[in-house]
């Protein structure tokens, strides 16, 4: 159980890596709309690169962690992705952001949130393989989700999009929704790893999982560099496990604990992570990152407050002074 816990914790320290260096990599880059070429753009600098390496080896680190313990023990420990997310944000942007105590406590109430409602919902038994009807059921549901998040981020026909903190929180939720369905197709593709590599090559899963692996580092991408790592990153650690659970009972008919303390539990966890959430979204970390002044050390304040009113159009405050007589 200990090896577990060391290599869950070493997974979610990855994860949490790749996050901060594919933002520092796609923060100049972020497209005007949906831009299918972006990971091409990006993939020429070395930093996100880094990032994808760390994302692969958190996945190795998972896979590794599964092994020697349960998903019930695993899943939750993944959590802590949030907190070292934060804990590098908070040290990082001390100089140019307020940090609040209650930006931590947010972060903290999500991660405690999900790893709680994983622990007590501890998903299990169920089918090897999903029928068809379903896999196309979940599929089509998955692309309506995010095809509704990209509308809603860069705006439908003549309608603007979204500010960046919003474009970048609505993303990384559909890009944590669609994680969820690409772990979904995973567990699928690992039953026929014990039928021999013919197996493997012969399903229908190791090519969705290609396809839809790659639609989803877009999507990531796209929700990295629209706006503050603090907006998209919740997104990506609280949906990705929810929906994986959700798709494991909908796809391979997993039971969830559904006695009423547990589920108690579970929606008082629920409750804490949308509490957390709206904490979140009015947190230093991502209203300091758009320059809002009362988040920003005090030698910022003044011009960030000059520059709000210029973009506003506001007037200078004072008395009307008469241009004929000059008082």
């Amino acid at each position: 159980m200990e090896t577990a816990i060391v290599l869950a914790v070493a997974a979610s320290l990855c994860t949490a890596t790749a996050s901060i260096c594919q933002r520092l990599g796609a923060k100049s880059s972020a497209p005007a709309g949906f831009d299918v070429r972006l990971v091409l753009r990006l993939a020429s600098q070395p930093i996100w690169l880094l990032g994808v390496g760390s994302m692969i080896l958190g996945f190795v680190f998972q896979l590794t962690a599964l092994h020697f313990g349960a998903l019930a023990l695993v899943q939750p420990i993944l959590a802590l992705e949030l907190l070292f997310v934060f804990g590098y944000l908070a040290v990082a942007g001390r100089r140019r952001v307020k940090v609040k105590r209650s930006d931590w406590l947010a972060a903290a109430a999500m991660s405690a949130g999900i790893g709680m409602f994983l622990w007590l919902a501890s998903p299990s038994g169920g089918r090897l393989h999903a029928p068809g009807p379903l896999w196309v059921l979940a599929g089509l549901v998955t692309l309506g989700v995010v095809l509704a998040a990209v509308a809603v981020a860069f705006g439908l026909g003549n309608r603007p999009g979204a500010s960046p903190s919003r474009r970048a929180a609505v993303l990384g939720a559909a890009t944590g929704i669609s994680w969820g369905f690409v772990a979904a197709i995973i567990k699928e593709l690992s039953s026929h790893l014990g039928d021999g590599v013919g197996a493997v090559f012969t399903s229908w899963s190791l090519y969705v999982l290609v396809t839809v692996g790659a639609a989803t580092m877009l999507l990531a991408s796209h929700a990295l560099a629209a706006g503050p790592l603090a907006a998209s990153q919740p997104g990506f650690t609280i949906l990705d496990p929810l929906s994986a659970s959700l798709l494991g009972v909908f796809l391979f008919g997993e039971h969830i604990r559904t006695g009423g303390m547990e589920l108690a539990g579970e929606a008082l966890a629920l409750g804490i992570i949308f509490a957390g959430a709206w904490t979140l979204s009015h947190s230093c970390l991502i209203l300091g990152e758009e320059g809002y002044a009362p988040c920003l050390p005090d030698q910022y304040q003044v011009p960030a407050q000059r520059e709000q009113l210029l973009e506003r159009g506001y007037q200078p405050v004072g008395p009307a002074r008469n241009t004929e007589t000059g008082t």
